[in-house]
């Protein structure tokens, strides 16, 4: 069942209590902000391609999400995958075939719409995270409203190139985790998610 608006408007707070750790990454990645790369689109099929071939009929879409699946969009050099399938809790399902597909599981998050995350990031591979989802997370749909509000409005993704470039900058000098990247852009990030709802009709 898809998600509801009313799931897709709700507020999501981080609870790092409620994560469990599976495993840890082989190369850290850095929190560099770079020009758009024109090679990202196909950086992402080829890794589509892998996903489809493991999974096969439990795949119920593979998207392009994140930063990188932004024409225009500067961003770090990760692609960021949406991977929804029909049970995400079924993990004897699916754990395994992306693990011999060549991705690393890193965590559970099961209260939140039944994430797990995966990613590759061998010595000399381009890095990838795969965020497996339930048929019903409206996190994918609010990905892709993101997503589409940015490159229809060119003064939004300005907005979000300039804040994603100051949060990167800060949290090289105070050392700081990808976490906390990532906290210093929610307040633009629920800015910017707002005037999107509201041009859906889902908010006044």
């Amino acid at each position: 069942m898809p998600a509801t608006v009313a799931q897709i408007i709700a507020p999501y707070e981080y609870q790092p209590e409620l994560v469990e750790r599976v495993g840890s990454r082989t190369v850290q990645p850095s929190i560099i902000i770079i020009e758009p790369n024109s090679e990202w689109p196909q950086r992402f099929e080829e890794v589509k391609e892998r996903i489809r071939k493991a999974l096969g009929a439990l795949i119920l879409d593979i998207a392009h999400a994140g930063s990188t699946s932004v024409p225009g969009l500067p961003a770090k050099d990760i692609i960021d995958v949406d991977l929804t399938l029909k049970d995400a809790s079924d993990e004897v399902s699916y754990v395994k075939p992306l693990e011999e597909a060549g991705f690393r599981f890193l965590l559970r998050e099961p209260r939140w719409h039944q994430h797990r995350f995966f990613v590759e990031n061998w010595p000399k591979a381009f890095h990838v995270n795969v965020h497996v989802w339930g048929s019903d997370s409206p996190e994918v749909a609010r990905h892709r409203i993101f997503r589409d509000w940015l490159l229809k409005k060119p003064a939004d993704l300005e907005l979000y190139a300039k804040v994603k470039r100051e949060a990167a900058e800060q949290t090289a000098v105070a050392g700081d985790s990808m976490m906390d990247y990532t906290q210093r852009k929610e307040k633009t990030i629920h800015e910017i998610l707002e005037r999107a709802f509201r041009d859906l009709g889902y908010i006044e």
